[in-house]
């Protein structure tokens, strides 16, 4: 039975944390207005709220099975309070830490329409710090990190989300393919600004 926690734990903590980096990545996608191949906008929204509210369902797993593990050594205090934990208080304050920052992150998002767009946007970014928490967490609190396929799946979120913030970043973020300047595109590629040039000569009129 004590296996069987551990493994269920540890197995949930890194589903959380693979979709919370799905959540960053998508989350800069549709900041960017641009939308991505084969997807509409929409379902790029939906996709980001969905893996959201999965990350946390996954996230809720991995704490209540840890709680009734006896390795982890863990109680509803050190759960919440950050490095409060008797056994790895570092490591384990770290995911309390990002626990608490998922937390804000969640309860700010289903009171959005409650809440002003400045305030939910301040609090939103917290997703930003508390996805290299939850990295260094599952880092240092894992015993089997060192093994090819942890290393793996850490690989692919960490790649995933530099790469996304590098683009976030960078100067072609959010700048949608425009025509030359004075040119707007039109039927046959001529410039709809410009009138075509008269054809024929105008007819003279003479008294």
């Amino acid at each position: 039975m004590t296996d069987a926690l551990w493994y269920a734990g540890r197995g949930s903590g890194l589903i959380s944390l693979v979709l919370l980096s799905l959540v960053v990545v998508l989350g800069i996608a549709t900041r960017s207005g641009r939308p991505l191949p084969g997807l509409s906008p929409y379902v790029v929204t939906a996709v980001h709220r969905s893996a959201g509210l999965l990350s946390v369902v996954f996230l809720l797993v991995h704490v209540v099975t840890l709680l009734f593990d006896p390795y982890a050594q863990l109680d509803l205090i050190a759960l919440v309070v950050p490095f409060t934990a008797a056994s790895s208080p570092f490591w384990y304050g770290l995911g309390a830490l990002a626990l608490d920052l998922l937390a804000a992150v969640t309860v700010t998002s289903l009171l959005r329409t409650r809440l002003g767009p400045r305030t939910w946007r301040g609090v939103h970014y917290l997703a930003y710090a508390c996805w290299p928490i939850a990295v260094l967490h599952g880092v240092g609190s894992g015993s089997d990190t060192t093994t090819a396929w942890s290393l793996t799946v850490l690989g692919i979120c960490v790649a995933g989300v530099l790469g996304a913030v590098g683009w976030r970043l960078s100067e072609r973020f959010g700048q949608a393919d425009r025509p030359a300047a004075g040119r707007a595109p039109g039927r046959g590629g001529r410039s709809a600004t410009t009138l075509p040039e008269p054809t024929t000569r105008p007819v003279e009129l003479r008294p």
